[in-house]
């Protein structure tokens, strides 16, 4: 990250750096703004994660989030699904299961739910995440990548950026080959969502 006049430049930082940035710049009251693994805005009022803890809740809130779509089939934890009624947030959960390759098989009417909720903006601002923000919610960003028209290379390098070391050739097969045929209409990208 740059910095110029004791200012720091977030346009020129890693996502990374970006949500570090605002939560050093966002601290009120001596409570830290702490983003979630792997935290990254997707598109206007869509943003994607790792699986949120408590310390992350502050973070949460100040994104004026709606909904959260949760990837896993484990149940949510009471803590969490008490700072959603706290905040009004309503929980979607599509119980997608996070198997090792080679038997990984992902379920693409789940995939396919999933994306009418990010694809309603009434949903917005939203969070998708899994337990790392790697492969289930890669996965579901890809195909939204899918539908906005992103070629396939700016996709994979997206869905690498995430899973890293752990990028899975399935994963990336399931999203080339996703039918988005069945989506009519949908925003190469959204405005910006208010609560």
């Amino acid at each position: 990250m740059k910095i110029e006049n004791g200012e720091r430049d977030i346009c020129t930082a890693s996502p990374a750096a970006k949500a570090a940035a605002i939560g050093d710049e966002n601290e009120r009251g001596g409570e830290a703004f702490v983003p979630p693994l792997n935290f990254a805005m997707v598109d206007n009022g869509v943003f994607r994660s790792g699986f949120p803890h408590s310390p992350n809740f502050s973070f949460l809130k100040s994104l004026g989030l709606r909904s959260v779509i949760y990837l896993c089939p484990e149940p949510y934890p009471e803590e969490n699904k008490e700072f959603l009624r706290a905040n009004g947030i309503q929980l979607f959960q599509f119980g997608i299961d996070g198997s090792q390759e080679p038997y990984v098989k992902i379920p693409e009417d789940t995939i396919r739910e999933a994306l009418k909720v990010v694809l309603d903006v009434r949903n917005h601002p939203l969070l998708i995440h899994c337990k790392r923000g790697k492969h289930r919610t890669g996965c579901l960003v890809g195909c939204l990548r899918r539908l906005q028209r992103w070629c396939l290379t700016s996709i994979f390098d997206e869905y690498q950026r995430f899973a890293a070391a752990k990028a899975r050739v399935s994963d990336q097969r399931f999203i080339e080959v996703f039918d988005i045929s069945r989506f009519n209409n949908c925003p190469t990208s959204f405005s910006s969502s208010k609560r």
